[in-house]
Formats: structure tokens, sequence, C-alpha cells
């Protein structure tokens, strides 16, 4: 699995990066759409090239993105100007984050927690920690253990999540969804979990 810096650059220089399929997340725009929430201070735990993030940005959240490539970061703030919306941009690693100032009233990650996880959890957990406050909310989308294809993200299982997660946030809802297709093949099963912190 990709883990270094060097590695995620690797990857987006390859266009090895499935994930990265310039379409705005569906589960996200359904959230926010069914949940009510509305422009605030975001927070995007692997950015990837900002396809997410600039979409936050264009609803009016105020948006602080992260993401270990600078690759990645490089393509996601040109894509920020293009779209022509300010966008706090952050390298680093999401388990050593540093001149970041929360707290953040949403946090989104859609791809992230599935590949730090199983390498440092508690630098994932402690960042949530440290950026959110009681009461944020935050929409994790992650692989599904359920997929029973070969192909696409880590798996993890529901009790998994909520054995991880549990601890600092409250589930309000957890359901499977599909991510994007991707070349018209369709895309990999996950899991969208709507979250608030205890």
């Amino acid at each position: 699995m990709t883990t270094t810096r060097e590695e995620w650059n690797a990857r987006y220089l390859e266009a090895n990066a499935p994930w990265d399929t310039n379409l705005v997340s569906r589960e996200l725009k359904r959230v926010l759409s069914e949940s009510g929430l509305g422009p605030c201070r975001a927070l995007e735990l692997g950015c990837g090239t900002g396809t997410n993030a600039v979409y936050l940005a264009q609803q009016g959240f105020e948006v602080t993105a992260i993401d270990l490539s600078p690759v990645a970061i490089q393509r996601a703030r040109e894509r920020a100007s293009a779209a022509r919306v300010s966008i706090q941009w952050v390298e680093a690693s999401v388990t050593e984050v540093t001149g970041v100032t929360g707290p953040f009233d949403f946090v989104f990650d859609r791809g992230c927690y599935h590949c730090v996880r199983r390498n440092d959890l508690a630098g994932y957990v402690a960042t949530l920690g440290r950026l959110t406050q009681p009461g944020s909310r935050m929409l994790l989308l992650t692989g599904n253990a359920n997929e029973q294809s070969e192909q696409g993200p880590p798996r993890v299982h529901e009790d998994e999540i909520r054995a991880e997660l549990g601890p600092l946030f409250k589930i309000d809802q957890i359901r499977a969804f599909r991510f994007e297709d991707t070349g018209g093949v369709e895309g990999p099963l996950g899991w969208s979990c709507l979250m608030t912190r205890l």
C-alpha cells in the first residue's frame, strides 16, 4: 500500500490514481443536502487534487485542505485558482499536522482514513481531537469490507469504524454507498459515516 510522500507523488505523476476521478463526491453532496449542514469552517483530510475542497469553497465553506503529496497540492492550487476560490492548502501528513488552527465545524475524509489507520491510527485520531470540538460534524467515506471485487481502496469493517472512531465521535449514520465510477466501471463499495464529535 502507498504510504510515503514519494510513493503518493509517483502515483499522481504516473496518472495511477484511480481515486482521483475529478468528480465531486455524490455522497458529499447528498449528506450536505440532507443534513442541512451549511457554510462553516471545513477541513478536508487527504484532499488529493482538490475536487471536493473546491466544491466546498464554492458552497461558501471556509476550507482548509491537507494532503501529503506536493504534486497533488500543486494541482489542487491550480484547480482552486481556475475556480476562483480561496482555500488554505497544507502539505502534511494528516497524522502530523502543524500550523493549522482549529476548531473546525465540519471535517470531510474521502479515502484518507483507510490509508493511514493501519500505520498511525493514534496520530489520525489525535489530529481529529485537536482540530475539532464537541458538536463538530464529520463525514467519513471509506472502503467497505463487503466489497466483492479485488479492485478498490483498502477495506474496513463497520465494527472497526465504530471501535476506532467511536470514542471521539457519536456515529449518527452509517450506510453502504458506491464511490464514483471510473472509466465506465462501477465505483467500489464504501462506507458513508456521518458523525458528531462528543
